[in-house]
């Protein structure tokens, strides 16, 4: 019989195959393992199984009596603290990404290799947690059906799978997509356990490095070229609940709307918790709205680059939180004597606009899910999008979806466009000398119940998104305690600012309140960190752990700092400037004394331009 032998090595660049001999030593072997992937002696370790048992070590035990065989399959991770240079050619430092959407970095930036990633990155602390969950989902003894003891279990009462498809088309209401954690259980389960499971993340674009041809647009062959794309629904979502901790984050952000009739955008900061109403779940609670810089209009909104974006987030995360989706509005009046908005998408227009279903995967990609079963380590997102608009009842609602994982590598390679008169139909962009683009197809019932193969152009954006349920706490949650209202960002337009006056304002109404209450405000935190006359960035950590763990006595003790003691005296240097016009927290609109400001409708709350006496929105006096 043949000494000769080939093991298979995975690694998270792929998969090898190394030759060896049955009699050749364990510290031989490894010495071609490192030549092969280009490691030095101790920059890995292999193991026998996937979850990092059984390593084999550098002695001179032969491979044979470590009962390794010809075919087998080991597993190489790289070690967490690299140390030399080859080890870390190949690892892409971190980029910072733009909040203005540009969708060439966004190509640039995800073609990063991160071979490395699933070592150096651990998977998000909910990721992590119900991984280690059984996520069985048990069930009572039948008393009609069952005819065991109160100690057996039978067909009609045995645990059932997470990922149990009739379970889950019989709650209450009907789930159509189960939790991306019951996909990986129902990928590793069987007798395999998984052990040949790789998530591939898709790619668009021609593979380097192809030396038998010239490149493109002169030549292309099979290997190099990039398969077709058929889409198809996608049957897990990252994400199975989105929940606002409660009432006053949304109404704070539908106040914009209310006031000056345009549209309006931000980003969501929360957390990831576990949702149990759906097995191995996921929820994104929302904690917070940050809205960046934007000019908006009745019917458009454009982002601005904001300067601001880095520290918002560093501030979320001494928080222990994250920017977990976006939400913007498309709201219109239908009737402002009753307050009813327009029912506008809806099954026979559209649910997600083509231009937003392409926005969406941008902020995906941006928000990669970190995962230990992709080669890439990353894949898909759990980035939500959340939609502020009118409902079947002519009330506002909050519609929440994602981007497949196909429509995120579509625009990630820049593959997708919208189209121009048809808001619900996208289009694959066909090839040409700068760009080679797979073709793009999707599947459709004719009249008589047959499959028909079309060319995504046009393309349905219903193939692309994943429909998300968006509610509220029946008792509502508070991260951020304050009952008074700090001025929210870039509202310059309400006449809304950030600065010391508005600060001296906030402060004057929160005498009788306690001082951690009083900073438990996420934009008054905000403004703290990023303000131009005394930026705290550097010593607010104390004061973000007291408001993190609800600590008063950290909140006193940061109290007393210097840093706090120069915010009052700058407060009350401008305090004596102050006029009562400029009371955020009375309620209702006020109207500005100047005519060359905008003024507020005192019927329908509606901001006017200045020089104008009667309100553009209801069209009655401004008096």
């Amino acid at each position: 019989m043949s000494d000769h032998i080939i093991i298979r090595v995975q690694s998270p660049e792929g998969m090898k195959k190394i030759s060896s001999a049955k009699r050749e030593t364990a510290a031989a072997f490894l010495k071609k393992v490192a030549k092969e992937f280009g490691f030095s002696s101790n920059g890995f370790s292999v193991y026998l199984n996937r979850n990092k048992t059984g390593e084999i070590f550098s002695q001179n035990k032969t491979l044979s009596v470590l009962k390794i065989k010809h075919g087998d399959m080991l597993f190489l991770f790289p070690s967490a603290s690299p140390s030399t240079s080859s080890e870390v050619m190949d690892v892409a430092s971190p980029h910072s990404s733009s909040s203005l959407p540009s969708t060439s970095s966004s190509s640039s930036s995800s073609s990063l290799p991160r071979c490395f990633s699933a070592s150096l990155n651990p998977e998000d602390d909910i990721d992590q947690f119900l991984s280690k969950q059984e996520g069985k989902i048990f069930r009572d003894r039948d008393p009609q059906l069952c005819r065991h003891g109160p100690m057996g279990k039978c067909v009609h009462c045995v645990p059932l799978e997470p990922f149990d498809e009739d379970y889950l088309n019989h709650l209450d209401p009907p789930v159509k997509h189960m939790s991306f954690h019951a996909y990986i259980r129902k990928l590793t389960g069987g007798a395999d356990k998984g052990k040949f499971v790789a998530l591939e993340n898709i790619s668009c674009k021609i593979k380097s490095g192809c030396e038998g041809h010239p490149p493109w647009p002169e030549g292309i062959c099979t290997k190099c070229q990039p398969s077709a794309i058929t889409l198809n629904r996608q049957k897990y979502r990252h994400v199975d609940n989105i929940m606002f901790e409660n009432h006053t984050i949304a109404d704070r952000f539908l106040d914009f709307w209310r006031k000056t009739g345009n549209q309006r955008m931000g980003y969501l900061y929360g957390r990831y918790t576990e949702h149990k109403d759906i097995p191995l779940g996921i929820r994104a609670e929302v904690a917070a709205i940050y809205e960046p810089p934007q000019i908006g209009s009745q019917n458009s909104l454009e982002l601005i680059e904001d300067p601001k974006a880095a520290a918002v987030d560093e501030v979320a995360g001494k928080l222990g939180l994250r920017k977990v989706g976006w939400i913007f509005t498309d709201l219109l009046s239908e009737d402002t004597r009753i307050g009813t908005v327009r029912y506008s998408r809806h099954k026979d227009s559209y649910f997600l606009s083509a231009e937003e279903c392409i926005t969406a995967g941008f902020f995906q990609n941006q928000q990669s899910n970190l995962c230990r079963l992709s080669p890439d380590g990353h894949f898909g997102s759990k980035f939500v999008t959340v939609v502020a608009t009118g409902g079947p009842d002519n009330q506002v609602h909050f519609e929440g979806y994602q981007v497949s994982n196909q429509c995120m590598a579509l625009v990630r390679d820049e593959c997708l466009l919208p189209c121009r008169d048809a808001p619900e139909l996208g289009y694959a962009k066909e090839s040409s000398t700068e760009q080679y683009v797979p073709d793009v197809f999707y599947k459709d019932k004719d009249k008589f119940g047959n499959d028909i193969t079309h060319l995504a152009r046009p393309l349905p954006v219903e193939y692309l998104i994943i429909d998300i349920t968006t509610t509220f706490p029946k008792d509502p949650q508070f991260t951020f305690s304050s009952s008074l209202r700090f001025p929210i960002e870039n509202r310059e337009a309400l006449g809304e600012t950030q600065d010391f006056h508005s600060l001296a304002t906030y402060l004057s109404q929160c005498s009788s309140t306690a001082f951690l209450d009083m900073v438990s405000d996420f934009h008054l935190l905000i403004f703290l960190v990023t303000n131009e006359v005394m930026p705290l960035r550097d010593s607010i950590g104390l004061l973000l752990d007291a408001v993190k763990t609800s600590n008063e006595e950290l909140a006193q003790t940061w109290k007393k700092s210097e840093q706090w003691a120069t915010i009052e005296q700058l407060c009350s240097t401008v305090g004596g400037q102050l006029s009562a016009s400029q009371d955020y927290g009375a309620p209702g609109p006020s109207i500005p004394q100047s005519s060359s400001a905008m003024w507020s409708c005192l019927h329908c709350t509606f901001m006017n331009q200045p020089g104008t006496e009667h309100c553009e929105m209801c069209s009655l006096p401004r008096s």
